[in-house]
């Protein structure tokens, strides 16, 4: 059966809409829900009203992740733990497209928690989208001379935050290359090489698994829970090299089930960031992969 016109315009932006829904909420299952509530609403709109369509599902798209995404903040100040997040295993075309491979890796999501709802909505419209100021306006109910603050505002704080230069995947391959020999082998030395001095560890439980309840600071201390985790991965894992965000991950499995993703941060050569996500709940994304767009 034929779809009609406004499913057919809906169904070929999808990818891009999931990708600009996820990229402000940083979850996977949220910006899904966004989706829903985005055809909804696109259902009921009168196309010949409408002058550019894909600028328009982004608009409404926003509207509806920034609705929820004022709701997720109060969700995570209730969180067990570090909150990081939903890992997505994502295609190497991802990887090729270095900007939005950049704008869904870990280490920027991150970054982009930082922002409040419209300083991220703004953000990655501008940055990774690039609609023009009128068309964010219209999504984030500004105008356009307001968004052009908000925007300069936004990129100021994002590059004092943003790793230091473009990671290539070789360097984020050589890093987790060395964190699978050192729990293959049990020598841990190139892996510790690798810890910058003020390297941050954070494990996401959410409270359903075990995990490390604050971050971990500092390259003796995450060196020594390393150990004591390899010591435990060594004796039952599995692990499996993946493109997770756009990024080389490593994928920790026991007895074939996903028990954690690992992503690293790297700057200058060395590991700043380790992310381990282990709750359940973020992992469902891991058995397929995800297709973003720009």
């Amino acid at each position: 059966m034929r779809m009609d016109r406004a499913t057919e315009t809906f169904v070929a932006h999808r990818n891009l809409l999931f990708t600009v829904a996820y990229e402000m909420l940083g979850s996977a299952a949220d910006a899904e829900d966004v989706l829903q509530e985005t055809w909804l609403k696109w259902a009921g709109v009168d196309l010949g009203t409408v002058r550019d369509q894909r600028a328009y599902l982004v608009q409404i798209t926003t509207r509806q992740a920034l609705t929820r995404l004022r709701t997720l903040r109060r969700r995570k100040e209730a969180y067990i733990g570090p909150w990081l997040p939903e890992p997505l295993l994502t295609a190497p075309d991802v990887a090729e497209d270095v900007e939005l491979a950049d704008s869904v890796s870990m280490a920027m999501l991150l970054v982009l928690e930082t922002l409040t709802p419209t300083e991220r909505a703004v953000f990655v419209l501008r940055e990774v989208f690039e609609l023009d100021y009128e068309e964010i306006a219209g999504a984030v109910g500004k105008t356009p001379a307001a968004v052009r603050q908000i925007a300069h505002r936004a990129r100021g704080h994002v590059a004092a935050r943003r790793p230091r230069g473009v990671v290539s995947a070789a360097e984020t391959r050589g890093a987790l290359a060395a964190f699978q020999r050192a729990v293959e082998t049990g020598d841990m030395q190139d892996l510790f090489d690798l810890l910058a001095p003020d390297v941050v560890f954070l494990g996401d439980g959410g409270g359903v698994v075990q995990a490390v309840l604050s971050p971990v600071v500092g390259a003796d201390r995450v060196a020594r829970l390393l150990a004591v985790g390899l010591s435990r991965l060594a004796a039952a894992a599995s692990l499996q090299p993946a493109q997770v965000n756009g990024y080389p991950a490593l994928i920790v499995r026991f007895g074939g089930e996903i028990d954690t993703v690992l992503a690293m941060r790297i700057d200058d050569g060395l590991v700043t960031g380790l992310y381990a996500v282990r709750n359940p709940e973020k992992l469902s994304h891991m058995d397929h992969e995800t297709a973003l767009r720009r």
